[in-house]
């Protein structure tokens, strides 16, 4: 059994949440460099430069990539033989959040669902908490704004639409959306599991690098080929037009009933901020 102190669960994420809003991850950087590079439209590549030139900017002023700095989304691993000391892990998370958000100057986003008063302090955190085998304690976050989460959506498809439903299903997705969640986007994708599963397992496929396939040679197959698809749309960077509509997809699928098929989409915008630790 290993011990871990609550303290220092708060003390690291108040660190990863400033960190994320501020350094864009180097596989965002080399999607959006690789974008440029091959985008046909002129103010597409300058989209694409004035991008990374904002990732620069953020990381040389330590102000945020952009100025919705988001719900804050955690997937925590526990192991079975981690034993938190002195406050329970959901509490030491939002304590670390609440931290990071006010000492790093970042904006509080939370608020009542219908009276819109905010909450203060960009609580509550979403947090999901899977117990895993060994004694180890992995975090991962993701800083999630507002403009793509609400281009997300989740459906029940039948099981005889199969592939081809999922296929139409994601591509009427993303030109609905248009130019609302700042393309280029990234997509995770839950496929299968339940109503409640699958978005889960879209939002977690984001964690993926861009640069890192899918182990599984079918679904990596899927993905690209869904890839392509959305940027043929031509809808481009920001939306005026152009090949780079989307810099990656992720999958993550799980089994599902017989009579149903899950199906999940989260969009995420081109400030695609995550960080994670193992403690």
């Amino acid at each position: 059994m290993r011990t871990v102190n609550a303290a220092t669960i708060a003390d690291q994420v108040a660190k990863m949440v400033v960190q994320a809003n501020r350094i864009l991850p180097e596989d965002v950087l080399g999607a959006i460099s690789r974008a440029k590079e091959a985008e046909s439209s002129s103010s597409g590549r300058e989209i694409l430069a004035q991008l990374e030139e904002n990732a620069a900017l953020a990381r040389e002023s330590g102000l945020p990539l952009c100025q919705d700095t988001g719900m804050a989304v955690f997937f925590v691993e526990l192991g079975e033989d981690c034993r938190v000391e002195g406050a329970g892990v959901r509490d030491a998370v939002t304590e670390g959040m609440i931290r990071g958000y006010q000492d790093g100057l970042l904006r509080k986003s939370m608020c009542h669902p219908l009276t819109r008063k905010n909450t203060g302090d960009n609580s509550p955190a979403v947090i999901h908490i899977d117990l895993v085998p060994g004694d180890g304690l992995k975090i991962a976050f993701m800083a999630k704004g507002g403009g793509s989460e609400n281009m997300s959506r989740v459906t029940m498809l039948s099981p005889a639409q199969g592939w081809k439903g999922v296929k139409e299903f994601v591509l009427t997705r993303v030109a609905e959306a248009g130019p609302n969640p700042c393309p280029p986007i990234m997509l995770g994708i839950g496929i299968g599991g339940s109503f409640e599963l699958a978005p889960k397992l879209a939002k977690q496929a984001l964690l993926r690098p861009l640069d890192q396939a899918h182990p599984d040679p079918e679904i990596a197959k899927m993905e690209q080929e869904l890839l392509s698809e959305i940027n043929d749309l031509g809808i481009g960077p920001m939306g005026l037009g152009g090949d780079a509509t989307c810099l990656g997809v992720r999958i993550n699928m799980a089994p599902c009933h017989i009579a149903s098929l899950p199906l999940a989409v989260n969009v995420q915008c081109h400030s695609a901020r995550h960080e994670e630790v193992e403690l």
